[in-house]
């Protein structure tokens, strides 16, 4: 399987700041996450930009469109903020790319104990290697099409629309 993985950033690829109490962006958590799954198959690793979902605009969502044709990989994962997952999955998904593209992310940030960010990853690059071309987004053990999905605010899931 050809895999390209591409972080956005979000809450998955935050870092806590103990001194100002606040979470953040420095470096991507990315590579670190990759070798400690110890792949069997290489992956290629892009750190297309660090930034909270929520300050996410057009442009960006533009950029990671940009990302998934350039990739000479038919089989992507894209880790996102949950908050904007999505709209982006949406842009993704209408532009009907000869490839699988499945966004991820993480309700508690890598690094912080008890994240989900693990998980999401190792499904989402499972869900890559056997979903059908088109856009998905895979998170807490569940995939869903990106025009059949939404996040449930209230109890912090993705669920079918």
């Amino acid at each position: 399987m050809s895999l390209r993985i591409i972080t956005t950033g979000g809450t998955f690829d935050k870092h806590y700041d103990p001194i100002a109490g606040t979470l953040g962006f420095g470096d991507s958590h990315l590579a670190e996450i990759v070798a400690r799954a110890r792949l069997a198959a290489p992956a290629s690793l892009e750190v297309l930009m660090l930034i909270d979902s929520l300050e996410m605009k057009d442009a960006h969502r533009a950029g990671v469109l940009d990302a998934c044709r350039a990739a000479p990989e038919n089989r992507i994962v894209i880790i996102h903020g949950t908050d904007t997952m999505a709209e982006t999955a949406a842009v993704l998904g209408a532009a009907a790319l000869d490839k699988t593209i499945v966004l991820t992310g993480a309700m508690l940030p890598y690094e912080v104990a008890g994240s989900d960010a693990l998980f999401n990853l190792g499904f989402a690059i499972g869900c890559a290697s056997h979903l059908s071309v088109g856009a998905w987004i895979a998170m807490n053990g569940v995939a869903h099409r990106w025009d059949a999905v939404r996040k449930n605010r209230e109890r912090g899931v993705f669920e079918a629309t």
